[in-house]
């Protein structure tokens, strides 16, 4: 991990491939086990969404029950001891570490996928990075958070939905959710064409965990650069055309 660049007391988001990963002695529940140690002195965190199955019939979000829709460790990780869970209903996170309770708290306040108060803007504020451990950056949910912030169009539905958030005493609170939504489709499958500029950046840096391709990137700088080439196009990731390089080179 050190040599791609992670310090145990990093803030550090994980998207993740166990399958990417391979045979790992020990399986996810090892792979946890060795970002929870190295990150002792650090805030791990991994995403924990439910917007694949929250939706206005299956409309109760219990941050202590349901699954993550986003793979095989972060499952795992949201089952671990000393791990908390934010209250958003379609895109939460869970965390460990230092400032853990007070970094997921607060979302159930907010009616938009990635507010830039909510966890996904306090990863920006901590200078955080993120890992994409055996995936690539179309997973990179920063990005939805990018596009919300810089107040793109077109990126939500026009209504939101009435979802409901469980709270750890039982009661359920109401909270009315935009939806991430585009005419064309899901523009997160071009999120990619950010890989190339954010290395020549040196924004990201390759590397190797087991099996699985990494890349690391700085968040700050990730949004920032992002957040400049959508002023230049807002519409940049609604096809897969590379980002021009007369932009970062």
């Amino acid at each position: 991990m050190a040599s791609l660049g992670i310090m145990p007391s990093d803030t550090l988001l994980i998207h993740s491939s166990m399958k990417a990963v391979g045979k790992v002695e020990g399986g996810a529940e090892a792979v946890i086990d060795a970002f929870m140690q190295y990150l002792h002195q650090g805030l791990l965190v991994f995403p924990t969404h439910t917007w694949k199955q929250i939706d206005e019939e299956y409309n109760v979000y219990d941050p202590l029950t349901e699954p993550s829709c986003v793979g095989v460790l972060t499952n795992i990780f949201r089952n671990r001891p000393g791990v908390y869970r934010s209250l958003h209903p379609t895109h939460s996170v869970a965390a460990r570490g230092k400032g853990a309770e007070e970094f997921v708290s607060g979302e159930e306040h907010y009616g938009s996928p990635c507010p830039r108060l909510g966890c996904w803007g306090k990863l920006v504020d901590k200078k955080g990075k993120v890992l994409f451990l055996g995936c690539s950056l179309k997973t990179n949910t920063l990005i939805h958070g990018v596009e919300e912030w810089c107040n793109i169009s077109n990126r939500h539905t026009e209504y939101s939905q009435l979802l409901k958030i469980k709270l750890p005493d039982g009661r359920l609170i109401d909270r009315a959710m935009l939806r991430h939504y585009h005419p064309s489709g899901d523009i997160s499958q071009n999120y990619d064409k950010l890989e190339k500029p954010l290395i020549q950046k040196g924004i990201a840096k390759t590397g190797q965990i087991g099996d699985a391709h990494c890349n690391l990137c700085d968040i700050t700088k990730m949004v920032d650069l992002t957040s400049v080439f959508l002023k230049k196009n807002p519409d940049l990731f609604i096809d897969n055309e590379p980002v021009p390089e007369e932009w970062y080179i």
